[in-house]
């Protein structure tokens, strides 16, 4: 048996397991035991029924009807709507939507503990990316786990913008998320497409269409007015979200043409090694920010690592979130269409934004709260825009 491919969810995958091992159909099965049972012949009933005047009849309506009743119960017992829900991709969602929440808290705790944006935010994001490589490189030696993959030197190469963008895109927004409030951090990371459509257009050369541009001002407009009123405004946490936003969008466009190399999708054989290769490479880079920008305090966070358990425990514990539910992501969009993945990532950010801010006692002005819907529903119109006005 294959082993889960994310740690954070075996236990709770192995809960539902009973649920994938429903496979045939309950309609079937009583329709097999009723006819293989003794008391019924191929077709004539062994006791036969008799008419109103008391003599005996032939006929098998009331056979007929308790055959036919059988099959509605089983028919309408639920049985067929359970069978036609896609529950491995339910749960997917729900784990991707569980593994973003709670990262979200347990970065924050341990950015907090370690003094905020003054503190480690570079060396606790990279040893969140240095916890998903632990747990890659045991699937790979762990028996009848994951089958490792087959790249080359040259492979590895051109895996490397993705993974600095990778790399630059995580530590951008841990710093953005130790410098402001987490839910103003998301509200600005949700302005991507903006950047993502700039680079496509001018770098890629990738044209966009007149409608996704008139979307923009409204994504952006969201996020300015969800800044006004934020109370922990950093000009910091602004800039740092927007580097994070540039990030990702190189990222995803740089793993497009990565993933349209000849052969090398085949090399690699899963999201699952994909992702762990990128991080792994990712964790590499981030070893010279780590040292040039707090390795000269090491010894304090050293200290603080074994005297202050918040933030050894929360640490690990984000590291394994962060991996846990980027994976699950990966393999949620990988299943979906273009509108799904919109309508995924709105929720998404929502949830993010109002659970994080009152688990952790964030402002909710509602003026910030008014930006964030401008801006979340503004990314969401951007998503689904060109499916409703065909571009030209």
């Amino acid at each position: 048996m294959k082993l889960t491919p994310t740690l954070l969810t075996v236990t709770l995958f192995a809960g539902a397991a009973s649920a994938f091992g429903l496979q045939s159909s309950p309609k079937s099965a009583i329709r097999t035991l009723r006819n293989n049972a003794a008391f019924v012949d191929s077709g004539k009933a062994m006791v036969q029924p008799i008419d109103i005047n008391g003599k005996r009849t032939s006929s098998p309506i009331a056979l007929q009807q308790s055959s036919s009743g059988s099959d509605g119960l089983a028919t309408k017992g639920g049985f067929s709507a359970l069978k036609s829900m896609d529950i491995p991709l339910l749960l997917y969602f729900f784990f991707w939507y569980v593994g973003n929440y709670y990262y979200n808290i347990t970065n924050k705790l341990a950015l907090k503990a370690a003094g905020g944006s003054a503190g480690f935010p570079m060396t606790i994001s990279g040893l969140q990316l240095a916890v998903g490589c632990l747990y890659a490189i045991f699937l790979w030696v762990a028996p009848d786990a994951r089958n490792t993959p087959k790249v080359t030197v040259d492979d590895i190469i051109k895996m490397l913008p993705v993974a600095f963008c990778f790399m630059g895109a995580h530590s951008a927004s841990v710093f953005a998320l130790s410098a402001g409030a987490v839910s103003f951090g998301q509200i600005v990371k949700s302005a991507e497409p903006a950047f993502a459509a700039v680079l496509s257009q001018f770098v890629y050369k990738k044209k966009i269409s007149k409608a996704k541009w008139l979307c923009l001002p409204v994504v952006i407009g969201g996020v300015v007015l969800a800044s006004v009123k934020e109370l922990d405004f950093a000009v910091s946490a602004l800039v740092s979200a927007c580097i994070a936003n540039l990030f990702a969008a190189f990222k995803g466009n740089e793993n497009k043409k990565l993933m349209e190399t000849e052969g090398l999708r085949e090399r690699i054989g899963s999201v699952g090694n994909q992702f762990a290769l990128t991080t792994i490479l990712a964790t590499l880079m981030s070893i010279p920010v780590m040292l040039i920008k707090e390795g000269s305090k090491y010894g304090e966070f050293i200290e603080l690592w074994k005297t202050n358990p918040t933030i050894s425990l929360n640490l690990i514990a984000s590291g394994l979130w962060f991996y846990g539910y980027n994976e699950l992501a990966t393999m949620t969009l990988k299943k979906t269409n273009a509108v799904t993945q919109s309508v995924a990532n709105t929720a998404k950010r929502v949830i993010v934004i109002v659970g994080v801010a009152l688990v952790l006692g964030e402002s909710m002005d509602p003026i910030k709260l008014l930006g964030c819907a401008i801006g979340i529903s503004g990314v969401f119109l951007y998503s689904i825009i060109d499916n409703i006005i065909k571009p030209k």
